[in-house]
């Protein structure tokens, strides 16, 4: 983890990481994990399996805890009304309200659902 932190800081050319950066890494690190974990399984590495998720387990430690459902459905709903937004065209604009409210504690993907949903 402190490996791909520095990586990170080097890469954008930072003296210090923000709180936003060090989450961008820790989820990047956590679907890593979970790609190997997946990966593992399929070759029926049990014990490479028990590793990851244990590693796993320490990184969603330091993340910020995710938003429910109902929260993230309230903000989408929020960022629709305080947009405008009628039509999907305007889902980029609605995805990028409602992600600096969220600020990585959601999912883009289930981000994404909500807003094409209540668009549609």
């Amino acid at each position: 983890l402190r490996a791909a932190l520095e990586y990170y800081k080097l890469e954008k050319k930072q003296e210090k990481l923000t709180d936003a950066d060090v989450t961008a890494v820790l989820k990047k690190q956590v679907k890593q994990r979970q790609d190997s974990i997946a990966g593992f399984q399929k070759g029926g590495r049990a014990d490479l399996v028990a590793k990851e998720q244990a590693e796993l387990a320490v990184l969603k430690g330091y993340l910020p805890e995710e938003l429910s459902p109902a929260q993230l459905d309230a903000i989408v709903a929020a960022a629709i009304a305080e947009v405008g937004a009628t039509t999907k065209a305007d889902m980029g604009k609605v995805m990028k309200a409602v992600q600096a409210k969220t600020a990585g504690r959601a999912d883009n993907r289930a981000i994404s659902q909500i807003v094409a949903a209540k668009l549609a």
